[in-house]
């Protein structure tokens, strides 16, 4: 997770699957009850990158290769870094929605017609490697940061404002999805720089990248954007590559702590934000935090036996080399929790964080959780 040009930096915010919903308490309230979502727009990094990264000539932070794929349909590798679908996915169908196509997918005339119908379900923007902060995007290309993603963004607008009456756009985007997960990305490369590390200090940094993060979250809103999930990083220090350093298998609680750090940025961003918008905006806001910990801390409650290794990869704890053709692949991937060496989650893992989400249970979420906030 150390540099902008590998999937490494954009692990995890993990999200956790296959899990029945009558098996813990809540979670029986998010079948069947769900308020109609009209369309589902996508930002961030590898956690929810549809293939984006594909289309970028000179990126090697991709995955449209084997194993990545091999329980999508078609066993494809998509460019998701992932062994089927993503969490961005799993809220999509959770609404009777399309997969959102990634963004890059829909440029050319070839693809007009396929653009026309995202702009009104969803589109998503992520980038696997991107950050809140452009960082060494802005010269390496490897990754479309996220200022540059709300510039696509206003791009989508602009057909969708072409296509429907100003009214009717104005419905539409007031009772769509805007969802945003980023900013483990950009905490590694802190951790990476020493430059940054001169210029300021944990706590400024994190707090600078809540308030980017506000700018973005207002540029959307200024659009017509009200409704607003957000996620907070996870326990950046308990991916399997982390914990493939140390002879004990343990987490790098530096690494969390600089997570936690930024998650209370967030949370206090957030609430800033709200009051300044009034009743123009609602969000939720989930802490993957947490969800992390008490998966970890108890994995059979939540149907996983391995929540330590990738089921990906090679050597100890399969964290010894990325997911590639040539590595050890899990013969049961709903068992794992992690896919791959930097953190990113199996299929199964997204949709019980997306079951999470969505669950009465507001432990995990504030200060509405999934289902409150479509309904809002």
């Amino acid at each position: 997770m150390p540099t902008n040009i590998t999937p490494s930096i954009t692990i995890f915010l993990i999200f956790l699957g296959l899990f029945p919903f009558d098996s813990f308490p809540g979670l029986e309230a998010a079948t069947g009850k769900l308020a109609s979502v009209p369309g589902i727009y996508v930002f961030g990094d590898s956690l929810v990158d549809a293939g984006n990264n594909n289309y970028l000539a000179i990126s090697i932070s991709k995955a449209n290769y084997p194993h990545n794929g091999v329980d999508f349909p078609g066993s494809i590798a998509t460019g998701r870094f992932c062994n089927g679908k993503n969490a961005a996915d799993a809220i999509a169908e959770k609404f009777d929605l399309p997969l959102p196509p990634p963004y890059l997918s829909l440029k050319g005339t070839f693809e007009e017609k396929a653009r026309k119908a995202a702009v009104l379900t969803g589109v998503n923007f992520a980038s696997g490697g991107a950050g809140i902060f452009n960082g060494s995007d802005q010269q390496l290309r490897q990754s479309i940061p996220l200022s540059y993603q709300v510039n696509n963004w206003l791009a989508i607008h602009k057909n969708l404002t072409s296509q429907l009456e100003p009214s009717e756009a104005q419905i539409h985007l007031s009772k769509s999805l805007f969802f945003v997960v980023i900013g483990s990305n950009d905490i590694f490369d802190y951790f990476g720089s020493f430059k940054l590390r001169q210029k300021t200090n944990p706590q400024q940094y994190t707090q600078s990248m809540a308030d980017k993060l506000k700018e973005q979250l207002k540029r959307l809103h200024d659009t017509g954007a009200r409704r607003f999930l957000v996620i907070g990083v996870a326990q950046i220090g308990c991916t399997p590559g982390e914990r493939a350093k140390n002879s004990k298998h343990e987490c790098d609680e530096e690494a969390n702590m600089w997570g936690s750090l930024y998650n209370e940025a967030l949370v206090k961003m957030l609430q800033q934000l709200k009051e300044e918008l009034g009743s123009s905006m609602t969000y939720s806001y989930f802490d993957n935090f947490k969800s992390l910990h008490d998966i970890v801390t108890n994995p059979a409650r939540y149907g996983f036996s391995d929540v330590k290794s990738a089921c990906c990869g090679r050597g100890e704890l399969n964290a010894q080399l990325p997911c590639l053709l040539v590595s050890n692949l899990c013969s049961d991937r709903t068992k794992y929790l992690f896919w791959d060496l930097y953190g990113h989650p199996t299929e199964a893992a997204a949709r019980t964080i997306v079951d999470l989400m969505l669950s009465d249970d507001s432990q995990y979420s504030s200060p509405l959780t999934l289902t409150q906030l479509v309904s809002s």
